[in-house]
């Protein structure tokens, strides 16, 4: 828990991955989630939009509408998670990311967010986004 307890009070921006695997208890990563949402009143998270629309997609598809509010309870109604809309300032920043580090669309939303609202971590497990400079990148085996 040594870089769990490194994150009380800083702001952490919330990938797509690491909220599937909670939600969806990921063996793999769950110990490591559960010890970090317990912290959750100490920490303060933020995602964007492209979180919400990324995760609902194979609830849609398998019909598992139950799993859906899951996702969205968490997301839209949790007193401490913030979600981002996209906006000029966003969509300025994903282009300038994209035309830096040659990412996908959606990444770089949601890197672009994460610069917008000054969060401490960005919280992922994309390895690929390790190579991001302007954030301070950390995956679900770095916890």
């Amino acid at each position: 828990m040594g870089l769990i307890k490194s994150l009380l009070g800083k702001k952490i921006f919330l990938d797509t991955a690491p909220l599937i695997y909670y939600i969806e208890e990921n063996s793999n990563y769950l110990q490591k989630l559960n010890e970090l949402f317990e912290v959750k009143n100490r920490c303060r998270f933020v995602t964007s939009v492209i979180t919400l629309s990324e995760v609902l997609v194979m609830p849609f598809r398998e019909r598992r509408y139950e799993l859906a509010r899951q996702y969205e309870n968490i997301l839209i109604h949790a007193e401490n998670v913030d979600i981002y809309e996209m906006n000029i300032q966003i969509a300025k920043k994903t282009a300038q990311l994209r035309s830096r580090y040659s990412i996908k669309t959606p990444d770089a939303i949601q890197l672009a967010t994460a610069l917008y609202c000054s969060v401490d971590f960005f919280l992922t497990n994309d390895l690929k986004l390790k190579s991001i400079n302007e954030l301070n990148i950390i995956t679900l085996d770095e916890l």
